[in-house]
């Protein structure tokens, strides 16, 4: 939590407990739902709530944007972002139905309103939304082939809609097919912690 205050300063106290609970919760659900693994779980804060605001720190979402978690897993990075953006509105889907319960349990609990998690495939996705945003979950041109028809027309926020993207390593390969329009943002831009070395914010307007 320390790292999360120091580079969100502005968030409400009503924010601070709601990322303040994750550490709990996410503890107790990973018991029994194995959706971070047992040796990371210490690590909630840094590798998987302060990776996920790595988007905050890209794109200022402004009120009322619609926001597709595409295969978020366990709620990473919808739930952080929707703690962050809490007058977004945020679907997080995945095609593993246990891990899309304990995304649920995990909002519940917290009281997130802005934020529904389902259990569904990104190809049976059929709504619009201002962004999509995920956290390695495939290939960009993989990606870009399954959600094209879920980006919205109507734009509304500084940046045009799209994808953004969190993924480690080198990413010159996925990215080479979109040289000319996508954007890649060192994470170190932002945070100094060393885990966040080689890893990567991916923007892609479409």
């Amino acid at each position: 939590m320390e790292a999360i205050n120091r580079y969100f300063p502005q968030m409400s106290a009503e924010q601070r407990r709601h990322f303040e609970a994750l550490d709990e919760l996410y503890r107790d659900w990973n018991a029994k739902i194995n959706v971070i693994s047992r040796k990371d779980i210490d690590n909630l804060y840094e590798h998987h709530v302060l990776h996920s605001l790595a988007i905050a720190k890209f794109m200022n979402f402004k009120p009322g944007t619609q926001v597709l978690d595409f295969g978020t897993g366990g709620g990473f990075p919808g739930i952080p972002l929707a703690i962050m953006f809490p007058e977004c509105r945020f679907r997080l889907i995945d095609g593993t139905g246990k891990k899309i319960r304990v995304a649920q349990e995990v909002a519940r609990s917290i009281g997130l309103t802005n934020c529904e998690a389902v259990h569904l495939r990104g190809e049976e996705e059929r709504g619009k939304y201002d962004f999509i945003v995920s956290r390695a979950v495939m290939a960009l041109p993989e990606l870009v082939k399954i959600v094209t028809k879920n980006v919205a027309k109507r734009q509304q926020n500084a940046l045009p809609n799209g994808i953004i993207c969190l993924k480690g390593g080198d990413v010159q390969e996925e990215t080479c097919p979109y040289k000319n329009i996508v954007e890649v943002t060192d994470i170190s831009t932002w945070f100094t912690e060393p885990w966040f070395k080689e890893k990567h914010c991916i923007y892609l307007p479409m």
